[in-house]
């Protein structure tokens, strides 16, 4: 993994400003402390920070192709580079170095803005071919890997900036720091960013599977920043799905693919390691890694220190079950608290799952152990069905097959009147219904959270909020309706949850803080195109059911305790962090972007409504209106946080990262 930045003149003609990528590629250090390359020419300024994995003395970058007429700088994996490069050099491609990254401008060559189809792995990618001016900005398939950009005018021309973080963008000097408001509008809708909108005005994020593709000298900033799609999750028509009646069959492929996964992705010139819970994700892709290495792979393990949140006894079972060695890392609350702040300026964006710190702690450790690498289970739950979503819709699905009866939509309010959230017109329920393509458990939970923007935002920003529906920004397909219900939920997840949430706040981000790339086997292509051909009954039997088909893998691989244990929805403790408290250094900050003055300042916020939740919460109680709640509350502090690193640098004493000279 690595970062890389870098400005375009759209006009092909004017040399980069001096010191803006210098400075661009300086705020993304920690993405690639082992070293840096530039390049430099008329129109254009590409930078590159490596953490070297493949390749360790030949893979600076930026790379060309044999005559250095097309140039790529890469932040990812491409894990099947042997058998590729065997392929190019048949092709009489010559190859110089032994890194991954010389595969693209070689498949360039041969496949020209169709090259994204030939490749495969983890990746971000920006391609430049100097014999015609043609660029390419890329994502992969999954958004494992980040890209973002903006443009702005400087000296007179239009430049197009991009970058793996946003810190480097604003780094640059040239884009504005403003807040915006269909990005928070995400936050609190969705409890993620999924882009293409993000929390800072201007600034956009490349969706996974997509691409950018100008000419520079022919093109205008927005001809330049539409985004293309070279890839999406196909479901069969609904009723064409592998129902599977050869059990064996179906079992036997996905193992096939998803060991194929694990195997090609302990592949690389550094140690590997893995991430280890209690569940059953982690544990098979360890399990699979041991085989493909030939030996145990040495695993970390997080242990938070709060009761019916700790999985550190069923994980380190399972470690000992496999003969691995394993790293336990304690985090306690005080431990994950005083770390918010570090978690926000990491994910550049308000994280209100607090489980998130864990996970910062966690590649911290791989990192202080001398390693780069970490293999992770993250992905199963997305593709697989495994979160509770999909098991309350299977519930509660009956109530609305009954036509002009809205029974469905009557329970949801019944549960928002019982957890004392504010409501939603039922224009705005009805509104969701139509962009989700129908009723979908994804939605009922989240459509919960996001009446946190009634309770908490001001008067003109809820009104400017609640009058933009954050669906409407996802640029959602049409055509969702050809699918089963069930999975329309999980496009749902896949296209929020996962880039938005997951790979965001608890993969890529979170591990690259600490100079570590994680590895997804659940989310590599082969896999999640074998799970989407699947019916239904494959990723949920029944109704508690889940991720039946890995469960059936993981049989053969694990005990069956382990294979068929409840999944736990891993986080943090919140206990009310953000309620009034006693006093006491450690909950400085938190008073400090709480208050009145500050949530003022900021302008987001009622004052009121703030002070009002946290003394509701500053009394002893439980349920799913006090969650509900907590999290609202949390994404309030989140956002005051963010605002405070990034944009103001007044709201608490913590160092923000505003220059206020």
């Amino acid at each position: 993994m690595c970062g890389i930045a870098g400005m375009f003149d759209l006009g092909g003609e004017r040399h980069a400003p001096a010191g803006v990528v210098s400075a661009m590629a300086k705020a993304i250090y920690h993405r690639g402390p082992d070293e840096d390359g530039y390049l430099e020419r008329h129109g254009l300024h590409l930078a590159n920070r490596r953490l070297s994995i493949v390749g360790l003395a030949d893979g600076q970058q930026p790379i060309s192709n044999e005559d250095q007429s097309v140039w790529t700088v890469f932040n990812g994996e491409f894990f099947d580079y042997k058998d590729k490069r065997k392929t190019l050099e048949a092709k009489g491609h010559v190859f110089r170095t032994h890194t991954d990254t010389e595969l693209i401008p070689h498949t360039w060559e041969d496949h020209g803005t169709e090259f994204l189809q030939h490749l495969k792995g983890q990746f971000a990618i920006c391609v430049w071919d100097s014999r015609t001016n043609e660029v390419v900005l890329a994502r992969d398939r999954a958004g494992i890997c980040p890209l973002f950009y903006t443009t702005v005018k400087h000296g007179g021309a239009d430049w197009l900036l991009f970058a793996s973080e946003m810190k480097a963008l604003l780094a640059s000097g040239l884009v504005e720091r403003k807040a915006d408001l269909n990005g928070l509008n995400h936050i609190f809708t969705f409890m993620a960013m999924p882009g293409p909108t993000t929390v800072f005005q201007g600034i956009r994020c490349l969706v996974p599977g997509r691409y950018l593709h100008f000419k520079l000298g022919q093109t205008t900033p927005e001809q330049a920043t539409a985004q293309k799609t070279y890839w999406r999750v196909e479901y069969p028509d609904r009723g064409h799905e592998d129902y599977g009646a050869d059990e064996k069959k179906v079992v036997d492929g996905f193992e096939e693919v998803l060991y194929a996964a694990v195997q090609r992705r302990v592949w690389a010139d550094v140690p590997v390691v893995s991430y280890l819970s209690g569940g059953v994700d982690s544990s098979v892709v360890v399990a699979m890694a041991n085989k493909a290495m030939g030996r145990p792979i040495p695993t970390f393990t997080v242990s938070v220190n709060s009761k019916g949140l700790d999985e550190k006894s069923e994980a380190l079972a399972t470690a000992k079950h496999l003969g691995c060695s394993p790293v336990v890392v304690d985090c306690g609350h005080d431990q994950l608290r005083a770390g918010y702040p570090e978690l926000i300026a990491a994910a550049e964006f308000p994280v209100i799952d607090t489980s998130c710190l864990a996970l910062l702690h966690l590649a911290r450790a791989v990192h202080r152990n001398g390693y780069k690498v970490a293999l992770t289970g993250e992905g199963a739950d997305e593709w697989l069905g495994g979160y509770s979503w999909f098991k309350i819709r299977k519930l509660i699905g009956w109530m609305d097959r009954i036509p002009g009866v809205p029974l469905g939509f009557a329970v949801r309010q019944f549960f928002q009147m019982l957890s004392g959230a504010p409501r939603f017109p039922r224009a705005t329920y009805q509104h969701s219904l139509d962009r989700l393509g129908g009723p979908n458990g994804w939605g009922d939970l989240y459509g919960l959270i996001s009446t946190n923007k009634l309770r908490f935002f001001t008067g003109d920003t809820r009104a400017a909020l609640v009058g933009r529906p954050a669906l409407d920004d996802l640029e959602i397909p049409l055509d969702l309706h050809r699918w089963h219900p069930f999975n329309r939920q999980m496009y749902f997840g896949a296209r929020v949850m996962l880039p938005g949430h997951l790979l965001a706040s608890k993969g890529d981000r979170i591990a690259m803080h600490s100079s570590v790339e994680t590895r997804y086997a659940f989310l590599d292509e082969d896999v999640i195109a074998y799970m989407a051909k699947l019916h239904p009954r494959w990723k949920l039997r029944g109704v508690l059911r889940d991720k039946f088909i890995e469960r059936k893998v993981a049989e053969r691989w694990l005990p069956k305790d382990v294979a068929w244990r409840t999944k736990k929805m891993f986080r943090a403790p919140m206990d009310s962090w953000a309620a009034v408290h006693g006093g006491g250094a450690g909950e400085t900050w938190i008073d400090q972007v709480l208050s009145p003055d500050s949530l003022r300042k900021a302008g987001y916020f009622a004052p009121e409504a703030v002070a009002q939740a946290r003394q509701r919460l500053a009394r002893p109680g439980g349920g799913v209106a006090r969650t509900g709640l907590e999290m609202g509350l949390t994404g309030v502090l989140a956002t005051q946080l963010w605002h405070h690193l990034y944009l103001d640098g007044s709201l608490c004493d913590l160092e923000s990262k505003v220059d206020r000279s």
